[in-house]
């Protein structure tokens, strides 16, 4: 085997089952067509419409769609939408554009929240809409000022009878601005189990979304989103029949945690065809430049095969926050690497003369602040280390 497959599947992939395999062999053929949406994307992110009859966004509806409240005919094999599917379906899409995954219609993010912390009643209603034509979902967590600390949230709910309502603001919201339908956490009271997550319809009064402007990940839609007094009916907040422990900020840990492998899985496959993109232009190289290129896949290998051990993990429901970190972490700074080599080694004209690679490297480093920057998941690596709490270890219960 050669190329993207031999490098995701034989290097560093060699504890997957043949069905991921297959898996992995059908995300691939359909891959290449996302290259296209993607530069479309960069001139106009809002060009997404013309491509969604694409076979490739007919996968991502598939990993993003609970099995029961998927409709029409699977465009790949029937899967159980584990972790290390997500994984195995980011990568292979991601090699032909990450860009295009973000900017896809769906329930993204929101699906493990919904399905987690919701009724059977949420659930349908959720899902149900989602399924209802193309919409877009957001996830809205970060703020302005706080980024990504769950625990220092500042947006609130006020009780206004039996209802909700909402104010405050979250920023770099991906589709925040064009969604018809999302999930915001916010505080009702002071603490950790002060924290709600509750379903948003941007369509109700009080809801404002800005566009944010984007270097990379055009299609992403970054959006900076304001609530006014939005109204919250009682029904729409998740997981109203659990403990206060099992809602809110378990919810969203729940859903960052097991959706982290699956960002590494699109930056290692963004990374993947950026090395790939340099044999492909160049594919003599001397000997030293080669023994870099060498290099460069096997680490690739060495971090695709730690990710496909953490996904395991979490499938098993073993949650190490440490060791997925170290996956994102790795993965941010491999794309890096791979975009530097590859512009040096195409000449000092690279970026001019390969519109792709330009694009590429831009890309790849909006995964850097995506789901906390290298700096805190190698704090967090040291505080596992440090604890004992990093190598995996057999328990039957997630660690947060």
């Amino acid at each position: 085997m050669t190329g993207l497959l031999g490098h995701d599947v034989e290097r560093g992939g060699e504890a997957l089952a043949e069905p991921l395999r297959r898996l992995h062999s059908q995300c691939r053929e359909v891959s290449p067509t996302f290259r296209e949406v993607g530069i479309a994307l960069d001139r106009d992110p809002d060009s997404i419409r013309d491509f969604l009859h694409l076979p490739a966004f007919g996968v991502l509806g598939q990993i993003f769609t609970p099995p029961e409240f998927q409709t029409g005919d699977p465009v790949v094999d029937p899967f159980n939408p584990t972790c290390t599917a997500l994984c195995v379906v980011l990568e292979a899409l991601s090699h032909g554009d990450p860009g295009a995954i973000l900017a896809g219609p769906g329930a993204g993010l929101c699906r493990d929240v919904v399905r987690e912390l919701g009724d059977d009643g949420q659930r349908e209603d959720f899902f149900g809409r989602v399924n209802d034509g193309p919409k877009w979902t957001f996830f809205g967590l970060t703020e302005p000022g706080k980024g990504s600390a769950a625990l220092e949230l500042e947006t609130r709910l006020v009780p206004d009878g039996d209802d909700w309502l909402l104010h405050g603001e979250k920023k770099y919201i991906g589709n925040g601005a064009r969604a018809q339908l999302g999930v915001v956490f916010a505080r009702r009271a002071p603490g950790p189990w002060g924290i709600e997550a509750v379903v948003v319809d941007p369509s109700d009064e009080g809801f404002t979304g800005e566009l944010l402007p984007m270097i990379g990940l055009r299609g992403a839609r970054i959006s900076h989103l304001s609530f006014d007094g939005v109204r919250i009916p009682a029904e729409r907040v998740l997981g109203r029949h659990r403990p206060p422990s099992r809602r809110g900020i378990y919810g969203a840990l729940h859903a960052l945690l097991r959706f982290r492998p699956g960002l590494g899985a699109m930056t290692l496959g963004l990374t993947q065809a950026a090395v790939d993109y340099l044999a492909e232009h160049r594919p003599v190289l001397p000997k030293a430049d080669q023994a870099r290129v060498d290099a460069l896949n096997d680490r690739i290998a060495a971090v695709r095969r730690l990710m496909y051990e953490v996904a395991a993990d979490v499938d098993r429901n073993v949650v190490n926050a440490h060791r997925i970190g170290s996956v994102k972490m790795r993965a941010a700074q491999l794309g890096e690497q791979a975009t530097i080599l590859a512009a040096e080694l195409l000449g000092p004209a690279s970026l001019v003369e390969h519109p792709w690679l330009e694009k590429a490297y831009r890309d790849l480093r909006a995964f850097e602040f995506m789901e906390g920057t290298s700096n805190l998941h190698r704090l967090s690596v040291f505080q596992g280390l440090l604890k004992s709490d990093y190598f995996p270890v057999d328990v039957d219960a997630p660690r947060y």
